[in-house]
């Protein structure tokens, strides 16, 4: 599998800064206002390298390792833009996607934490992307195997699973349609609207991507995080990925 060829005279279109200025290793949620808040309270010597769109992005130290802390956006076209971009023109090697999502177990709670194994969806990306007619995209197997130690070590309960990559978010829709086309060797636990194109994008290119998610609804309860808590109480999720991200 190959990324798509890029015009030698294309300069990123969505991030402008120096490619010195992002790190190789990023950890990526959906909201920039949440890379702020990890840079303000995580990182040190930060600064903010990227604010085109207001997508923030900030390079500083974690542990005295560079690391970019970045927003992705909402959905696969807006991860897609950002990853590409990230991997092609920046030279980045890894990418942790930490977000929220829907759980579609029972034994799923909020604020319950996610390793994605693989992503399912239904939309024809990746055969957009670069032709290829597959609807399941999987992490690198290494920086997973990382994230799962890690867990271990600060004692957190981490599931693992597939996650149903939708193209529209799941309460204003009716995903149990989704859910029943789904093969049925696929076990579906939770559902979010990025990861499937990270993992393809980040194969296609042979860079190492993981997907962490916290369960902030359920199907099966009434149970959900505020708006504010999304943003600003995430912290188990984000130690994660910034203690798994630096491990070589």
């Amino acid at each position: 599998m190959q990324a798509p060829k890029v015009m030698a005279h294309i300069k990123p279109a969505h991030i402008a800064c120096g490619k010195e200025d992002i790190a190789p290793l990023v950890i990526m949620p959906g909201d920039p206002l949440r890379a702020k808040y990890i840079a303000e309270k995580y990182l040190s010597d930060y600064k903010l390298v990227n604010s085109t769109r207001n997508m923030f992005a900030y390079t500083g130290y974690y542990k005295n390792v560079k690391v970019t802390v970045m927003g992705s956006g909402m959905g696969m076209p807006s991860m897609s833009i950002y990853a590409f971009e990230l991997f092609y023109f920046f030279g980045v090697e890894k990418i942790i996607r930490i977000g929220t999502c829907g759980g579609l177990k029972d034994y799923l709670n909020v604020p319950d934490l996610i390793l994605a194994t693989a992503s399912y969806t239904e939309s024809n990306f990746a055969y957009s992307y670069n032709g290829d007619p597959t609807h399941i995209a999987y992490p690198s197997p290494t920086l997973n195997a990382i994230i799962n130690q890690k867990a271990h070590g600060q004692n957190l309960v981490i599931h693992e699973g597939c996650v149903m990559c939708t193209e529209q978010f799941g309460f204003y829709s009716d995903n149990e349609h989704v859910l029943k086309r789904a093969p049925k060797d696929i076990d579906i636990i939770a559902e979010e609207m990025e990861s499937f194109a990270l993992f393809h994008i980040a194969n296609s290119f042979n860079k190492a991507a993981s997907v962490i998610l916290t369960v902030v609804d359920s199907k099966y309860n009434d149970a959900f995080m505020s708006i504010n808590d999304r943003e600003k109480s995430l912290d188990k999720m984000i130690l994660l990925a910034l203690e798994s991200i630096i491990i070589s």
